[in-house]
């Protein structure tokens, strides 16, 4: 996880530092990293997205955002590139990398982030590879758990609810049109109201779909049930960030991460 609480606006950071990328080893424990507890119902979910210098990303150090991985309460972790962006509002942020991570309860989130790994990772690879960053913190309110393995699509939604709407009436709404959807071609979700504001620039709302691949994401397009679901919840939103990532496949027979 990374928590950058006091930067809601583009950073003014110092000259890129040239960073060696993750070695096999690292890539390996981000993507086989699974959860000891599949039975949680109600995750903790935490997402940034970030938006990295370009000499960074020239240099394949943006890839090296170091990680923690090895930190109690840390049930599942990734970071890499933004797949696609597929909103208006996703181009104007403008991400180029993101991080998903989920722990068991608030409290897991809050002692990961006080870790001197975690901070000593964001002040020696995020600060000073990154342009802007916006974080998104929810429990689940789903029904079902949406467990993530290597080599799955994902799509994230970031809302922000309409003048005079609850967001717990977007939450009561997508819970009932992701029910009457279905598992639209095969989706999982996690949804729910983002509880850290000062570090979302205003978006209240996140959601996850995780799919078994990007084919079976892209196959959602057009899907008559899901039209229907996105229909019954668009009246209450004003604005959303949509963008896709996939979750890195490593070497060797992947280990289920599922809250």
């Amino acid at each position: 996880m990374i928590c950058l609480k006091a930067f809601s606006s583009p950073l003014h950071l110092p000259t890129l530092r040239r960073i060696a990328p993750p070695s096999s080893a690292l890539r390996t424990r981000i993507a086989a990293m699974s959860s000891s507890s599949s039975a949680v119902a109600a995750p903790v979910e935490h997402i940034v997205l970030l938006k990295a210098r370009p000499e960074a990303v020239a240099s394949g150090a943006a890839a090296a955002m170091a990680l923690a991985t090895q930190v109690p309460g840390l049930a599942y972790i990734h970071a890499g590139p933004v797949l696609r962006l597929r909103s208006p509002a996703a181009e104007a942020l403008g991400p180029t990398h993101l991080l998903h991570s989920r722990y068991a309860t608030k409290q897991d989130l809050a002692s990961y982030a006080a870790h001197p790994a975690h901070v000593a990772a964001v002040q020696g690879h995020v600060l000073p590879n990154a342009l802007d960053t916006t974080a998104v913190d929810w429990v689940n309110a789903a029904e079902l758990p949406s467990p993530v393995s290597p080599g799955s699509a994902v799509r994230l939604t970031l809302a922000k609810v309409k003048e005079g709407v609850e967001v717990a009436q977007l939450v009561e709404k997508v819970a009932a049109a992701t029910k009457a959807a279905g598992e639209a071609k095969g989706a999982k979700v996690s949804f729910g109201e983002n509880f850290s504001p000062a570090r979302a620039k205003g978006y209240q709302f996140g959601m996850v779909a995780v799919f078994d691949s990007v084919e079976e994401l892209d196959a959602v397009e057009g899907d008559g049930k899901v039209e229907e679901a996105k229909a019954a919840v668009r009246p209450l939103l004003d604005e959303v960030v949509v963008l896709d990532f996939v979750v890195e496949a490593a070497g060797g027979a992947p280990s289920p991460a599922s809250l």
